[in-house]
């Protein structure tokens, strides 16, 4: 049976069918939640055009490299670009199977009707920051691409100990934007795509573009893959006209 629940999108909605698994053995994708709300999206189109079923395990990319890193059998990999570096170094990616399918870049989102703070500049975004009762972002003890980053970028800042105390971390693996939404913070801060993922968000804006910090993430098959020709066919679907749509409707820069 179908392993994750698609949201439907306008672009593709006219190619979603229910999908007859036949005798296909799952295809194990190991994916960063950062492209969660795309694939949820595209997964369907893949099954119903292929035959082929996809079982998708999300993760931050530091977790999925760990558990790949491991032996877990995974066929393809979706992660950044960084990680799956580390893993063609290491000698767990096929060679010639990477492709990086999008970009995307770190985001602040506010529950819609809330007020949103200016964060055109560095000033403006520092005082944003310091004027918040709370913020959320991925704990960068988790390895998240965004959370890691940010907790960095609070010290250049200036205000990594003054943010400490009024700052929520969202589970493992979860998205800060929920914790908005729960009313357990003011202002969220993770990749574009994934804060436009969770209903009730509205997205203030990108941080300044001399603090941001542009995240390739790309697709590759596992040198361990038991189904590579479907893990070749399904990045090159990823690669499509159809699916680069549904890509920039998520918040992600394909060009």
């Amino acid at each position: 049976m179908i392993r994750i629940i698609a949201r439907t999108a306008a672009a593709i909605a006219a190619l979603v069918l229910p999908v007859t698994l036949a005798c296909a053995a799952d295809i194990n994708v190991y994916s960063t939640i950062g492209m969660r709300g795309a694939l949820e999206q595209l997964v369907p189109v893949f099954q119903k055009q292929s035959g082929q079923t996809l079982a998708l395990t999300w993760g931050t990319a530091a977790m999925l490299t760990k558990r790949i890193e491991a032996g877990e059998p995974a066929d393809v990999a979706i992660l950044t670009r960084d990680n799956i570096d580390t893993l063609s170094k290491q000698d767990k990616i096929a060679p010639g199977t990477d492709a990086t399918l999008a970009k995307s870049s770190i985001a602040i989102a506010v529950k819609i009707g809330a007020a949103k703070p200016d964060i055109s500049t560095d000033d403006a975004l520092k005082q944003a920051l310091l004027k918040a009762k709370s913020i959320a972002y991925s704990n960068p003890a988790s390895g998240g691409a965004s959370g890691v980053y940010f907790a960095k970028l609070l010290d250049r800042l200036g205000i990594a100990d003054q943010m400490k105390a009024k700052t929520e971390f969202p589970p493992a693996g979860g998205n800060s934007a929920g914790l908005i939404v729960d009313g357990q913070a003011d202002l969220a801060v993770q990749q574009k795509p994934e804060l436009m993922n969770i209903p009730g968000v509205d997205i203030v804006g990108l941080l300044p573009a001399d603090l941001n910090k542009v995240t390739a993430f790309t697709a590759a098959v596992t040198a361990d893959s038991k189904h590579a020709d479907a893990a070749k066919a399904l990045i090159k679907f990823l690669q499509s006209p159809d699916a680069v749509k549904v890509l920039k409707a998520s918040g992600f820069d394909t060009d």
